[in-house]
């Protein structure tokens, strides 16, 4: 996922982009950072990130290496649709060639990348969507998720177990469920590398990702998922479980990241 950016690195308005991108096709797209002046040695690349989670909006990166004709369609359709999602989304363009964004090329691994590449980031840090070399508004805008899929993101790509627990008020045997994830997160062997989430299957936001789920808004009584890097769902557990149960189902993923109970660093844990 990643790639793309241009010669002078400055932050500016998406109003201020449509003009000046007729002149120079890789511009660098953003919101203003307020009260910040760029540097020679800064990255506007980090700066973008940072104030895009401080804003609580997506940021879009345009990652690209040679001006050549491919780079600048994309980038013309990147400079359209992110002037109408402006109230939701940062934008930014990084070339990967830039001394100056080596952190944020470093950080995405795009330095390999197919060119042009746009990553869309949630204001959380997960990377929702990657785009490579060619790509339309309406892929683009497919980049935003609930806030619970963005949680769930984040975790798998810090190489996390998640156990995702959908239940409110309404459904049967939540504290049941809960006392099992809680147990098993308790355990030292899974601690640092387990992230709880809770989804509540009554928020319309996270319709579509109980659809994915094939979990019934309406359901009567509390799921358990268990979720493995990179998005591996090892267990489904629907009312009471136990930490047994769920340690039984993780050691039991002979082919998956956790295979052996190994998780921690060089398993499912971040690594070092």
């Amino acid at each position: 996922m990643r790639s793309r950016k241009e010669p002078t690195l400055v932050v500016i308005t998406t109003t201020a982009l449509l003009a000046i991108w007729m002149v120079v096709p890789c511009q660098v797209v953003a919101q203003a950072v307020p009260g910040r002046t760029m540097s020679s040695g800064t990255s506007g690349g980090m700066a973008a990130i940072d104030a895009a989670a401080r804003n609580n909006k997506y940021l879009f990166i345009f990652f690209w290496n040679a001006n050549d004709e491919q780079s600048r369609n994309m980038c013309g359709v990147f400079q359209s649709a992110m002037g109408k999602m402006s109230q939701s989304a940062d934008a930014v363009g990084i070339q990967i060639t830039d001394p100056r964004e080596k952190p944020v090329v470093d950080k995405f691994g795009v330095s390999r990348a197919p060119m042009p590449l746009v990553l869309a980031v949630a204001p959380n840090g997960a990377i929702t969507k990657g785009f490579p070399v060619k790509f339309d508004e309406n892929q683009l805008r497919q980049a935003f998720v609930s806030p619970c899929t963005a949680q769930c993101l984040k975790a798998l790509q810090d190489r996390r177990l998640v156990l995702l627990c959908v239940q409110n008020q309404r459904t049967q045997f939540n504290q049941a469920a809960l006392s099992g994830v809680q147990n098993f997160k308790a355990d030292a062997r899974f601690a640092k590398a387990t992230e709880i989430v809770a989804l509540n299957p009554d928020d319309r936001s996270e319709a579509a990702f109980l659809q994915d789920l094939q979990v019934d808004p309406r359901t009567p009584t509390a799921v358990t998922f268990v979720l493995a890097p990179p998005g591996t769902p090892i267990a489904k557990f629907a009312g009471p479980v136990t930490k047994d149960q769920i340690v039984a189902k993780v050691t039991a993923a002979q082919s998956g990241p956790c295979a052996g109970g190994q998780c921690g660093p060089g398993g499912c844990g971040p690594k070092k």
